[in-house]
């Protein structure tokens, strides 16, 4: 009786761990990070620099997903790539180092089982969070500033499980900040030249795209 009692115990925890194995997700991604501020007032692709970044993914439900990330790249800008002649006077290029951690919840438009193989298991979906930002530029400006913040991270991405407990994703996120300094450039007033100028109102933000590869916990193996 005894026996029977621990074989029970032993098959309800094993499912137990199983179930709770299933909606774990291990993954990292490649991809580039840029910038929008003074320096480049719109998106440029071309200005992009290489990220990278590893997260754990918490998967609620089919809908809903928490997930818990840092990654590390540079963001880069040039005046010389404007056709703006204040900006081509002023001739700043920069380049910064960048590392975060975050946190966001996901939303899946479509049903992702990673516990049923489907022909076709994939879906879009959007995110936002909340993450820490440290951020060091190549030149330091002579003043001093805060170095470090919080950022609002969303965006948009899908996925794709292509074979068994792996999955394919490719995601493109914004992050907005609060800070001026990203690029290490901040000049305004009456005493700073019209050609050197910064606008003051404007705050930096910064975008990484990927692709990721993650590994979701189908089954827990008990001796």
């Amino acid at each position: 009786m005894r026996k029977q009692l621990l074989l029970l115990c032993f098959l309800f925890v094993s499912s137990a761990l199983t179930s709770q194995a299933q909606k774990i997700e291990f993954g990292g991604g490649l991809g580039f990070m840029h910038y929008k501020g003074d320096i480049t007032p719109n998106l440029q692709l071309k200005s992009g620099r290489p990220a990278g970044n590893l997260f754990f993914r918490y998967n609620a439900s089919k809908a809903l997903s928490g997930r818990f990330s840092v990654g590390a790249g540079r963001i880069y800008g040039s005046d010389f790539r404007s056709k703006d002649p204040f900006q081509l006077g002023r001739g700043y290029i920069f380049g910064t180092r960048m590392l975060e951690a975050g946190a966001d919840l996901e939303y899946n438009f479509l049903d992702f089982d990673y516990t049923k193989r489907k022909p076709r298991n994939w879906s879009p979906y959007v995110f936002a969070g909340l993450a820490f930002y440290n951020f060091k530029p190549d030149q330091e400006p002579a003043e001093s500033y805060r170095k470090s913040g919080l950022a609002i991270p969303f965006g948009v991405g899908i996925k794709w499980q292509i074979k068994g407990p792996w999955s394919l994703g490719f995601e493109f996120g914004t992050r907005k900040t609060w800070s001026d300094y990203l690029d290490g450039h901040n000049e305004s007033g009456p005493a700073v030249e019209r050609r050197l100028q910064t606008d003051p109102t404007r705050k930096d933000m910064y975008y990484y795209s990927s692709i990721s590869l993650s590994y979701t916990i189908l089954r827990v193996f008990c001796p």
